[in-house]
């Protein structure tokens, strides 16, 4: 196999290097070109023809969002992995980066001085996503989710009439959705504004979400959907109380789960260990959902990375809960979707078009 050829555009020399080197640790990846500015990457980008790019955000001369817009004016398809701070402004700039046609965006270490612990971070971070991004069959070779088998595939299909008869019924027949219970990973920001734009100010439920995102970044995020949504996106706090048409998101760095106080449903967000190597984790706020609301929860999942929500959804389904994923073809990746059609636990695949009109007729 051919080695994976990657653009690396940062305006400090340290982080440059500190990049380089960890990429050219991996017998699969080559580092075939370096930048300080945007500028000097759109130069460099027609004499080394990357696979992929690692952008840096906030750059002298030519930022990473001025060089994004440029590099998709060339080329809509290479991806575009940002390097944001975790920084107010990073947040802010990488939400705008991804609305732009950013793939996907990685934080910079926090602490630089310690070489080791900036190393492994961005060894963890960035180089799963590389490998994802620039294999044609990546789902089976990166080992995130099992080989997509011909009778789980026509689960994407436009059903037969008689069969969408059958399902129509089949869901008429269900307990009433009481919560909206929401797991994404990469591709989210969009994915989710994609969907929640659709949600109706008067949704009779709640919707819980969690997206994989750093602090700062979740309570950005809410922010921009707010202002982009008919409903309130808030990130959530301790003693929020669920109420209908309103969107909570876990904040970054910590779980989310709902717990029964009388009559009243209320978010409590904690800091216990990470599950699936993530916190906020789909499967903690999926379990909790399952406990509280049984039959009554519409499970969500939504683009991703890896296999977080699968046992969510399997706590989900023993209730009587639905699940509906999405689709292969509209998501960024389908790991976190696909292993949830492969097992069986989906109610339907839909695509990200189709699934805020799937959401609200089944509310």
């Amino acid at each position: 196999m051919s080695k994976i050829k990657i653009l690396v555009v940062d305006d400090s020399v340290v982080v440059r290097r500190l990049v380089t080197n960890v990429l050219e640790g991996d017998p699969e990846l080559e580092v075939v070109g370096v930048a300080a500015n945007g500028k000097i990457a759109l130069a460099k980008i027609s004499q080394v023809h990357p696979d992929l790019i690692v952008l840096d955000v906030e750059m002298p001369e030519m930022n990473g969002l001025e060089t994004l817009a440029e590099i998709r004016k060339q080329d809509k398809n290479i991806p575009v992995i940002m390097f944001s701070a975790l920084t107010e402004l990073g947040a802010n700039s990488t939400l705008e980066a991804l609305s732009l046609g950013a793939t996907d965006y990685v934080t910079k270490p926090s602490n630089m001085k310690s070489k080791e612990a900036a190393l492994q971070n961005v060894r963890e971070q960035l180089i799963p996503k590389i490998k994802v991004f620039c294999r044609d069959d990546r789902w089976q070779k990166s080992g995130i989710i099992p080989a997509v088998k011909t009778e789980n595939k026509a689960i994407t299909t436009v059903p037969s009439k008689s069969l969408f008869i059958a399902s129509k019924t089949a869901v008429n027949i269900q307990p009433k959705v009481e919560v909206v219970a929401v797991g994404v990973s990469t591709g989210g920001p969009n994915a989710l504004e994609a969907i929640l734009r659709e949600i109706p100010a008067n949704f009779r439920v709640p919707i819980v979400i969690v997206q994989h995102m750093p602090p700062v970044f979740t309570k950005r995020l809410a922010e921009r959907l707010t202002q982009k949504c008919q409903i309130r996106v808030e990130e959530a706090v301790t003693g929020d109380i669920l109420i209908p048409g309103v969107a909570w998101i876990a904040p970054g760095d910590y779980h989310m789960v709902l717990e029964k106080h009388g009559f009243k449903v209320q978010i409590r967000t904690h800091q216990e260990a990470p599950e699936n190597s993530c916190r906020p984790a789909v499967d903690v706020l999926f379990r909790s959902a399952a406990k509280i609301y049984g039959a009554g929860v519409l499970g969500v999942v939504l683009t991703g990375m890896g296999q977080d929500g699968l046992h969510g959804c399997e706590q989900i389904r023993e209730a009587g809960g639905r699940i509906i994923v999405q689709d292969e073809a509209s998501s960024v990746v389908w790991g976190m979707p696909g292993i949830v059609a492969n097992s069986g636990l989906a109610d339907r695949v839909v695509s990200l078009q189709e699934m805020a009109k799937e959401i609200i007729d089944r509310v």
